[in-house]
């Protein structure tokens, strides 16, 4: 790589010239400069095309100039987030208000809020007392019994980032396997802890993401997938494919048993789950995040070969369950809105699927199998509703408490009792009982938090994007607000890779409204909302749908009188940072402020990090294709910045130990907009990157509530948002 000089001055460079972004200390304060970003000579050919990439250089995350440039940008906007009037209130208050009790948690890297699970007659779960940086895993031995700490991860590193990542219960329940995750990396290790004694087994596996623990039913050691070791030996290599391998407790990772290797494909990845009846390894394939398969391997022969069940690879397949040879899958075949198949593990053909629970007009969102019910969780118009199926089709309907979200139900196949929570924007997550019996559900737990719910109100909205298509929105704000144009709003967006974007209460969205602010969401495409037909409206090709819908949403509020682009800061993570980065380049006149989080910022070369990075071109297509590649290159964000544009103001953040979307992503887009954004604009554009943190939700509240605080200060102060002390 060539040497490199970081001079803390504004000076020109040779391929980008022309500005050197000043940033007030606040809003009226005195400026001083960004540190500029040297710009090397480096230009990549694609179909032909050329394109250049001045910033590579900053993809050598281990380089010591790269440190050097972050330790710049980090003291470069330290102080000015230091300065800002609010931040010191958002901060009294988000300490104040996440001190309070609350059960289940969503844990490390995850997408879903873990809820309390029934094993052999013990219940165990998560719980926070209310200032615990991290939730602690609890259980019951009995009903009577007094709850006893099985797990605390506040105890594993004196700064409390080493967070839960996963646990499960072997089916003798003397058994915890359970992984942790340091400082925000999506690397984890896998430690066995005996229930009774909370002590652990001299074992530690390694080389691991995103990996479920499938136990053997003598519970003596459990089925996993694992990266192959890198060739210098330090850990492991996601840019290859995970195979399938056996640990038996009280034995070495080395001496672990190889079960299963995908090696005629290079993008599918194996994963296992034991059967229900324990006479099979299902081996779940993902390609991508649209199509899977699914083969089967006999644990009753130790020298079987996998069996492929369902291998066309033309939608999702996810195992629920069986009773015998009879294997119940949730897919999306033939049902873009998904439905429950019964398939004969003898008679796989596809004429042979019989149809357990058909396609609706609302999408399932998830489902479970136990006590021979189906639990499905479905979605209208962006919210949760819950029906109950038996094998034979008939479904009864879960009422609810509200328009919110639903999660959890899980469970064993022989449960009687599961449990599931409700949370909308108003509602901390509430833990509901549900005996599958006879489909009654009894409150468990409410949390009790300092909140007057009873001030505020959510509103749906249908408003239309730019092709015509409805684009459905929570608005939620307090009673008395008046429509004047003038309400500080944060519209919030993913748009992504099938998920979607559903109520849930929020610590920090409750102390924005508390402020007076207005929080709103946009339920783009991209997300499941409306099933597979909705997901593929927003990806690929057809990407730019998403960031019409998010143009469509912040129009829509100016015309509505709730606010105006004086007044409106657009917030997204991870895939919602490629949103706000998009909507950055694409239509800067449409809000004050930005705050793009650990977003996907390159999209010519994201697919370069990490096999699991490689596996975003369901959604995202590649650069490798021409078709893809043009519209790839029309909204890449880092593409698209512009010399001599006064962008809104920027707080662009990231983690430096975040290997899902790595942060050379927001390393590159930050220096570009420094570099173009116009001499006479005084808006910042400034880089804030966390060392001890990555992509997930495994932050411990301490850095969440700093974090927060400086972004709710930022977008008060470039919304004109006066806080209140």
């Amino acid at each position: 790589m060539q040497t490199l000089r970081l001079v803390l001055s504004c000076t020109a460079t040779a391929l980008l010239a022309g500005g050197c972004a000043m940033a007030p200390l606040s809003p009226g304060g005195a400026t001083r400069s960004a540190p500029p970003t040297p710009a090397l000579a480096h230009v990549d050919v694609y179909h032909g095309v050329s394109v250049q990439d001045p910033y590579r250089w900053l993809e050598a995350l281990e380089d010591p100039q790269v440190h050097d440039w972050v330790s710049a940008q980090n003291a470069y906007t330290q102080p000015i987030l230091a300065a800002l009037p609010a931040r010191e209130p958002f901060r009294k208050r988000l300490t104040d208000l996440w001190h309070y009790e609350r059960f289940g948690a969503s844990l490390s890297g995850g997408h879903s809020y873990v809820v309390p699970e029934e094993h052999t007659g013990r219940l165990f779960y998560l719980h926070n007392e209310g200032a615990q940086d991290q939730s602690v895993l609890t259980v019951l031995d009995n009903p009577t019994a007094a709850p006893r700490v099985l797990l605390d991860p506040n105890t594993l590193s004196s700064d409390h980032a080493t967070a839960l990542a996963a646990y499960s219960v072997s089916p003798d329940g003397r058994y915890l396997a359970y992984s942790t995750s340091d400082g925000g990396t999506d690397w984890k290790t896998i430690r066995i802890r005996d229930v009774v004694s909370a002590t652990d087994l001299a074992e530690t596996i390694e080389q691991i993401k995103f990996t479920s623990t499938a136990w053997g039913t003598d519970s003596r050691g459990f089925y996993y997938s694992r990266y192959p070791a890198r060739e210098d030996g330090h850990g492991g290599d996601d840019t290859r494919q995970v195979s399938i391998w056996y640990h038996a407790l009280a034995t070495p990772q080395e001496s672990d048993r190889f079960i299963y290797a995908v090696t005629n494909h290079l993008t599918r990845n194996p994963y296992p789950t034991v059967s229900d009846d324990g006479h099979q390894l299902v081996l779940h394939v993902s390609d991508g995040y649209i199509q899977s398969g699914v083969l089967l391997l006999n644990l009753d022969d130790p020298d079987a070969d996998a069996t492929p069940l369902l291998t066309d690879y033309d939608a999702r397949y996810d195992y629920l369950g069986n009773d015998d040879d009879i294997y119940y899958f949730l897919t999306t075949a033939a049902a873009p809105n998904g439905r429950i198949i019964a398939v004969d593990r003898r008679h796989a053909e596809r004429s042979a699927w019989r149809t357990v629970v058909a396609e609706t007009s609302e999408a399932i969102d998830g489902a479970q199998y136990a006590a021979h019910r189906f639990v499905l969780r479905y979605l209208k118009d962006a919210h949760s509703i819950v029906r109950v199926a038996d094998t034979e089709g008939h479904v009864q309907d879960l009422a609810l408490p509200g328009l919110g979200e639903v999660v959890g139900f899980e469970g064993d196949r022989n449960a009687k009792t599961l449990y599931y929570a409700y949370t909308d924007y108003l509602t901390p997550q509430s833990i509901y009982r549900l005996d599958l019996t006879n489909l009654d559900a009894e409150l468990f737990r409410a949390p009790r938090v300092s909140f007057d719910a009873k001030t505020y109100v959510t509103e749906q909205v249908f408003y239309t994007s730019r092709d015509g298509t409805k684009v459905p929105m929570y608005i939620t704000h307090r009673r008395d607000l008046p429509h004047d144009g003038k309400r500080p709003t944060m519209l919030y967006g993913y748009g992504g890779f099938n998920l979607p974007q559903l109520p849930a209460f929020s610590v920090p969205v409750a102390v924005w409204l508390e402020k007076g602010g207005v929080y709103a969401v946009a339920n783009l495409r991209g997300g499941s909302e409306y099933g597979e037909a909705w997901h593929q409206a927003g990806t690929k090709t057809h990407k730019q749908n998403v960031f019409d819908d998010f143009i469509a949403a912040a129009e829509w509020l100016h015309k509505s009188g709730w606010t105006s682009r004086d007044h409106l800061v657009i917030r997204g993570r991870s895939n919602g940072g490629l949103l706000v980065g998009a909507l950055l380049t694409q239509r800067p006149d449409l809000f004050a402020a930005a705050l793009p989080a650990v977003g996907v910022m390159d999209m010519l070369r994201y697919h370069t990090a990490s096999a699991n990075a490689r596996g975003w071109s369901a959604d995202f297509g590649l650069s490798e294709n021409p078709e893809e590649f043009k519209a790839l290159r029309a909204y890449s964000p880092l593409h698209n910045v512009k010399l001599g544009t006064c962008y809104p103001a920027t707080l662009v953040t990231t983690a430096e130990r975040d290997d899902r979307v790595v942060p050379w992503h927001s390393y590159k887009f930050a220096a570009a907009l420094q570099a173009a954004q116009a001499s006479t604009c005084s808006h910042p554009i400034l880089l804030r990157v966390e060392t001890r943190a990555g992509h997930g939700n495994d932050r411990p509240v301490w850095m969440q509530v700093e974090d927060y605080a400086e972004q709710w200060a930022f977008a008060a102060a470039y919304t004109g948002f006066e806080v209140a002390p």
